[in-house]
């Protein structure tokens, strides 16, 4: 079963960092999330661990105070337990409810496995292990569409291997830096499988440039790959552009990519996504792009192979 997916998915893991319940922070935060609701992109993307379960919370709130069609615009993930990293069958099906308890919600359409670093991929398919409580959760109608969300892409390619999930999410390996996940969406998308590409810009550099200091990927950006992108930014402007604009853009042109997961922690944010959007970039810069040469990315997933 699929869903109606929108190109973009507006990712909540900031959203509420810090609140307090019933504080004007909280306030400002439900505000926001409303505005998210009410911007005509279908989904909202949370966590069960996004800001130590504070984004589900206001999301929650905010479900609570727009009401109409908010509570089935939520796609949320299932998360390790946080003091003892236990994510097998029981955990999922804890975390599952941890979640719709925050939300305020009976269910959700779309659940994530998400990142199942605590535990191996020979535990998670074992019997009572995580797999089996996404698939249970499935099978029992208390979710439509089961995905895996992670970043590491020969991991991912494990689990999308087993043929039970719907979905998969992968982020920082589909972007004008690194495009070590299009084996990955491939095959997803061979087997017929939604494929969500998050974090277009890098977790930074690719929306703020290549500042002394950035990052790729969690990472601190390389000399090798600063200069890289300050090419890559100089072809932008070149062709009418920015770099933020082209690498939102080379998400969304991409026929592998079902939505492409943007975070946004303010209506600042929004509109500015929103402005992205609407930019035309001339084909050409594509291009003139992929005659840089593949960038020295900083991800290095060798430990999962």
């Amino acid at each position: 079963m699929s869903i109606a997916l929108s190109p973009l998915t507006l990712g909540t893991s900031g959203l509420g960092r810090g609140t307090a319940p019933g504080s004007p922070e909280e306030a400002a935060a439900v505000a926001t999330a409303i505005a998210l609701f009410d911007s005509g992109h279908a989904f909202l993307d949370t966590s069960n661990n996004y800001a130590g379960g504070r984004s589900e919370a206001v999301i929650g709130r905010a479900i609570a105070e727009r009401g109409g069609d908010s509570a089935d615009r939520v796609i949320t993930k299932v998360d390790s337990d946080g003091e003892t990293g236990a994510f097998d069958r029981d955990r999922v099906l804890r975390s599952y409810e941890e979640s719709l308890s925050r939300l305020g919600v009976d269910r959700v359409a779309l659940l994530h496995l998400h990142d199942p670093f605590t535990i191996s991929f020979d535990e998670a398919a074992a019997p009572g292990g995580a797999i089996e409580g996404m698939r249970e959760l499935k099978e029992s109608g208390a979710v439509d569409v089961i995905g895996v969300a992670a970043g590491p892409v020969p991991l991912m390619q494990r689990y999308v291997d087993t043929g039970v999930f719907d979905a998969v999410l992968c982020h920082n390996r589909l972007t004008l830096v690194d495009r070590s996940a299009q084996s990955l969406f491939e095959s997803a998308r061979a087997r017929g499988m939604t494929v969500f590409n998050a974090a277009p810009y890098g977790a930074g550099l690719l929306a703020s440039g290549p500042k002394p200091g950035a990052s790729y990927g969690y990472r601190p950006a390389s000399a090798a790959l600063l200069e890289w992108t300050a090419a890559a930014e100089a072809l932008c402007q070149e062709h009418g552009v920015s770099l933020g604009d082209a690498a939102l853009h080379f998400s969304l042109r991409s026929p592998l990519v079902d939505s492409t997961v943007v975070g946004v922690s303010s209506a600042g944010r929004l509109a500015e996504l929103d402005r992205r959007v609407a930019v035309q970039v001339p084909a050409e810069l594509w291009a003139a792009i992929d005659a840089l040469g593949p960038a020295p990315s900083t991800i290095d997933d060798s430990e999962y192979v």
